[in-house]
């Protein structure tokens, strides 16, 4: 049972590591990843000393170490991260794109006196961007609009970028100093994107 919980657990979080990007981000890299990683490395060491026991008390006592086994090659080998995403695009979608229709038409304008690219979308908007934040740049060819899935450390993002007609989303302001590391089309004029 134990092997279970700890294994459900960790999927768990993995799975939705990204929907905590609400959370401070520090606080879930830095605290829970690494607590949660000792926890399951102690279910894997443990469930290994039950090994010894399958001559004496039977083959029920491999099964730990099979759930540990069978999580260890979930986490290495599923694209869950992936899953988590595409998950958050769809749910999110129609909401986003009322958003951007919203921000287009001139409704919603940058509203954060230190950033006069940021829209702080309040409490009472939908909870599409991490911190209800979207980040806004104005061209000649039209708005770009990005819905944020994480804030990191030291100026890192990722998140669904919304892009004019014809344009190219490697032109969104914030790549003007280094291109995105990260670039997958998620749909008409969506990308996702992580610098």
């Amino acid at each position: 049972m134990a092997a279970i919980a700890i294994s459900t657990f960790t999927l768990v979080i993995a799975i939705f590591e990204l929907s905590m990007a609400d959370w401070p981000s520090g606080f879930v890299l830095l605290v829970i990843v690494p607590l949660l990683a000792l926890l399951f490395f102690g279910c894997i060491v443990w469930s290994a000393t039950l090994l010894v026991k399958i001559r004496a008390g039977g083959a029920k006592f491999a099964l730990p170490f099979l759930i540990c086994a069978l999580t260890l090659a979930i986490l290495a080998y599923a694209p869950l991260h992936q899953i988590a995403l595409q998950q958050n695009f769809y749910w999110h979608r129609d909401s986003r794109e009322r958003i951007v229709a919203r921000v287009e038409a001139g409704e919603l304008k940058p509203n954060v006196s230190y950033d006069k690219s940021l829209i702080a979308l309040g409490d009472r908007g939908p909870s599409v961007s991490v911190g209800n934040d979207i980040v806004v740049d104005e061209t000649d060819q039209g708005t770009y609009v990005l819905f944020l899935t994480s804030r990191g450390l030291k100026h890192y993002f990722t998140g669904f970028l919304h892009v004019p007609p014809g344009s190219d989303p490697k032109n969104f302001f914030e790549f003007k100093h280094k291109p995105p590391s990260q670039f997958v089309r998620y749909g008409e004029r969506w990308y996702f994107v992580a610098n």
